[in-house]
């Protein structure tokens, strides 16, 4: 579904790199990972697949087509992206947020509708309730639904997530992780998805990429890497998840002793 190939970026005229070189392919229905610490180049990578970031070099296949061939405001209306801010415009209801991709496209208003509807309902909103609320009039969690909503609402195969659950409270964050894992197989979605959280990334994807000084080090199913890294770094990022389930599982065996 998505295939990338040497993708480099500088914004020094090739001093540096942002993005050094990396390549990577993403299986039609599989969420890949990117995970890293700040600076990485993580984010950079994302966007460049949709091209709010122009490569400096480097190819990019999404269903075939060199995204470098179409036209960059097409290309993004074609691709789900899912900010953790959210993004979702302050003075639109939120019918008229989730339906402003659709309207752009020319769908009939009576499709537009039953998108909204059926969106609303998907991401557990009911559309009596919400469509005529303003982004203001939502709890942080429900801004999070109605930005995925919107990210599915022309009916992509591929979605890119910055982020998306990073700003949630953590009672929150764990629903929308649940509902939106359900949510991509049951639509078959393929996913990249940008997060700093080792945790969210093992638990989420079915791959994890590991970037390092924008380049990646280590990339395989969350069962391996924690397993067997194969790169210092790597195994430093994996070294607290790993210690946590430790400590939970000391924590739960002398609960059982009681």
């Amino acid at each position: 579904m998505i295939s990338v190939r040497n993708l480099a970026k500088s914004y020094d005229d090739s001093v540096s790199y942002a993005v050094d070189d990396i390549s990577f392919d993403v299986n039609p229905g599989e969420i890949l990972a990117l995970v890293g610490e700040s600076g990485c180049g993580k984010t950079t990578t994302l966007k460049m697949i949709n091209r709010l970031i122009e490569p400096t070099r480097g190819e990019i296949i999404v269903n075939d087509v060199n995204v470098l061939d179409l036209n960059p405001v097409e290309l993004r209306r074609k691709i789900g992206y899912v900010f953790q801010e959210i993004g979702l415009f302050p003075h639109m209801t939120i019918a008229e947020n989730i339906g402003i991709v659709p309207k752009l496209l020319g769908w009939p208003k009576s499709d537009i509708e039953d998108r909204i509807r059926e969106l609303l309902e998907l991401t557990g909103l009911p559309s009596d309730d919400y469509s005529h609320k303003m982004p203001s009039e939502l709890s942080g969690g429900q801004r999070q639904r109605v930005g995925v909503g919107r990210a599915l609402a022309a009916r992509p195969e591929v979605m890119l997530m910055d982020e998306p659950f990073g700003a949630l409270d953590p009672i929150t964050r764990a629903g929308l992780q649940d509902e939106f894992k359900n949510l991509q197989k049951e639509l078959d979605l393929t996913v990249i998805m940008v997060t700093h959280d080792m945790m969210e990334a093992l638990i989420l994807a079915d791959r994890v990429a590991i970037m390092q000084e924008g380049k990646i080090v280590s990339i395989g199913p969350p069962n391996d890497l924690v397993s067997e890294a194969g790169n210092a770094y790597a195994e430093k990022l994996l070294d607290t998840p790993r210690q946590q389930s430790e400590k939970l599982e000391k924590i739960l065996k002398k609960g059982d002793k009681r």
